[in-house]
């Protein structure tokens, strides 16, 4: 079947975190000794107010304010000074190391927008549209949604109908990818198509048909 819109997920599908740990960034791995940085600790802590990531803004300001309150929840309590918790934060929401492109993505999504109509559909914050418009990325998408702005995320199907609704998508006209199954198991109840994308060559298996580079496509 040939679909008119492709809609992509941001994270393991355009761009990988730097570090290999979303909230372990370069800068964070820089300003805090990790060789005696308890790890598990900080991943226990994360279960406790990882939610606090998932509140609803829409710009910039508000999103470190939301990462300050997230890692100082997290670092206070694991002796990290205030001074370096604000850094992580602002880092975290100004700087763009944090993630890495996978190689030949530009390429790839120029090819794609010579045939189809582009969507991103993307769990992440204000700062994601500032590293597209960095990296001229942003070019390629007729609309990049993001869950911040909706107070909704991936695993809800409101989120999904946002952009089958403003662009009148009809079932089998739009292919949705992603790296998560869950991700998927949602947008295929949507009406959406699916395919499961493993940059890194570490899935084995999946009930989903497997892509590796959006070249697959």
């Amino acid at each position: 079947m040939k679909y008119k819109y492709i809609i992509l997920d941001f994270g393991k599908v355009i761009a990988s975190p730097s570090t290999g740990n979303w909230d372990m960034t370069p800068k964070f791995q820089k300003l805090i000794d990790m060789n005696n940085f308890d790890v598990d600790k900080f991943k226990n802590l994360r279960k406790e107010y990882g939610d606090i990531l998932s509140e609803k803004l829409t710009t910039l300001g508000e999103e470190y304010d939301m990462f300050y309150r997230f890692y100082y929840s997290i670092l206070s309590k694991m002796d990290i000074s205030d001074d370096i918790i604000k850094e992580i934060a602002r880092n975290r929401t100004y700087e763009f190391d944090k993630y890495s492109l996978y190689d030949n993505v530009f390429n790839e999504l120029k090819s794609l927008k010579e045939k189809y109509h582009l969507i991103m559909l993307t769990d992440n914050w204000p700062c994601v549209l500032e590293y597209l418009k960095e990296y001229n990325l942003g070019e390629f998408f007729e609309k990049v949604y993001v869950s911040s702005f909706y107070g909704v995320e991936k695993k809800e199907k409101e989120f999904f109908n946002y952009p089958i609704r403003e662009f009148n998508i009809k079932p089998g006209e739009a292919v949705f990818i992603d790296d998560n199954e869950s991700n998927l198991d949602v947008a295929l109840t949507c009406g959406l198509d699916v395919k499961l994308m493993d940059r890194e060559l570490q899935v084995k298996e999946s009930k989903y048909e497997i892509i590796h580079n959006l070249k697959n496509l």
